[in-house]
């Protein structure tokens, strides 16, 4: 392989290193918990009980990713067909990653008595907008780094990087900033750079932290991916919604490729619900110090990092759809179990008090969580790209991420509805184990192939 070309796979898999904090830091192990125990505190000073008051933090937290999932399913696809028919994707990059670290600096100002709460709830909603868009751009490219051979090893080793980064950026917190009481951090010092641990500033640098880790490491993607302008592309709005419109109709034709949008929509929804609860369900449930969250998350990174390498080595081999079927069905047995533990409780048998018996299966769990979590990331948008037309990559990523946030309302939705109706954030995770299993039925109707060989049979026509 030439240099040149090596040097493009290397920038393209530095924003899968540079955003992935964002996910761990933010969604996940730091900033979610955070926002989870402070709202909380928030509403049991209004009045509620304490019971209350964590599911009302849940819903919360869980409405956030509602909105921001359903403004993400209805602009993505516009925005790719757009982008394709001008020929110019990365003027778009460069915008939402400005918006992304002014947004992700934002959570700084979730101040610990609550006040803050919608405007860093807000602020994180941006933030995490921003990050998706800029993921369709950068998969689009996807299908131009290698051959249909090569693009599963490709999108495992950008996932499994990213992860590592996200292991790396975790553990300077964990280290350098977190607090763990009075104020102190894992070295028994104070927050550096005179953060005042007291007001839990070393928790809080998490956005500033998650911005400059972007802006440092997107150096490499900027400098090696580069597109070039066709000047026979000088598309606007108007062709763009007529392209779409017209690949929207060919996707009904295309039963291999709708089959996988709606199966990936289901399955990613319940991942995503997974990822996004995690943390607040061991804070809730299992009553973890935000400590124990970050080990899980470490634990859980780690696992991710190794088996999404693997994960693309046998994509390479089998192809995507057995990477994509074991995932679903570890990741359902992860749900059961979730759903049947409690601190008191392992599946209706009372366990001793102080058992540690609930924290050793959920880190457990968190380890497959994370592992299984990455396979699937990475087969799934290698799937796509043997669904993908050569000559609209940004509109087809368009519409995988509309399948992947179409429904974004619908796991956190029904996971703050059953968290509501039963008052009790452990039985709340339930609905995600039939979204896991409606998303791995469908996939017996995908193509282990794609249908990029049937472009005659489709109704889309090149740009």
């Amino acid at each position: 392989m030439a240099t040149a070309a090596r040097k493009r796979i290397w920038g393209w898999m530095a924003f899968d290193w540079a955003t992935q904090p964002f996910y761990t830091l933010g969604l996940t192990f730091i900033f979610g918990p955070y926002f989870a125990t402070v709202a909380a505190e928030y509403f049991m000073t209004g009045g509620m009980a304490e019971g209350a008051a964590d599911a009302q933090a849940q819903t919360v937290w869980s409405l956030g990713q509602t909105l921001a999932g359903l403004f993400i399913a209805i602009t993505a696809p516009i925005l790719g067909a757009y982008a394709d028919s001008t020929g110019r994707r990365m003027p778009w990059l460069i915008g939402f990653s400005i918006i992304y670290v002014i947004a992700a600096w934002m959570l700084w100002y979730m101040v610990p008595d609550g006040s803050a709460i919608w405007f860093a709830l807000i602020a994180f909603c941006i933030a995490f907008v921003a990050a998706e868009y800029a993921l369709i751009f950068t998969n689009a490219i996807l299908p131009s780094l290698g051959d249909k051979d090569e693009i599963g090893r490709i999108s495992g080793d950008g996932a499994a990087l990213g992860y590592w980064g996200g292991v790396v950026s975790l553990a300077i917190m964990l280290v350098f900033f977190f607090e763990l009481s009075e104020g102190k951090t894992l070295m028994g010092n104070p927050p550096p750079f005179g953060l005042d641990g007291e007001l839990r500033e070393g928790t809080r640098i998490v956005g500033p932290f998650i911005a400059v880790w972007f802006a440092i490491f997107m150096i490499p993607y900027w400098m090696y991916v580069r597109e070039g302008r066709d000047p026979n592309r000088q598309g606007g709005m108007g062709e763009a919604l007529r392209d779409l419109k017209t690949s929207l109709k060919g996707v009904v034709k295309r039963k291999s490729l709708l089959n996988f949008l709606i199966s990936s929509m289901l399955y990613r929804d319940a991942l995503n619900a997974l990822y996004a609860f995690g943390g607040v369900y061991a804070a809730l449930v299992l009553d973890w110090q935000l400590m124990q969250i970050a080990v899980f998350g470490v634990v859980g990174a780690i696992t991710a990092a190794i088996s999404t390498s693997i994960a693309g080595r046998m994509d390479r081999k089998y192809g995507p759809r057995p990477v994509i079927h074991f995932c679903i069905i570890t990741l359902m047995v992860v749900c059961v179990i979730i759903v049947g533990m409690s601190r008191e409780t392992f599946f209706g048998v009372p366990l001793a008090p102080g058992s540690s018996l609930p924290d050793i299966v959920f880190y457990i769990c968190g380890a497959i969580i994370g592992g299984a979590g990455g396979g699937i990331y990475s087969a799934s948008r290698s799937m796509m790209v043997r669904h993908t037309h050569p000559e609209r990559p940004t509109e087809a990523f368009g519409l995988f991420a509309l399948s992947g946030k179409a429904t974004a309302f619908l796991a956190p939705g029904l996971i703050g509805l059953f968290t509501w109706w039963l008052q009790n954030a452990r039985l709340g995770f339930s609905p995600v184990i039939l979204l896991f299993l409606a998303g791995y039925f469908l996939l017996r109707y995908v193509n282990p192939e794609g249908d990029r060989d049937e472009w005659s049979k489709s109704s889309i026509p090149a740009p």
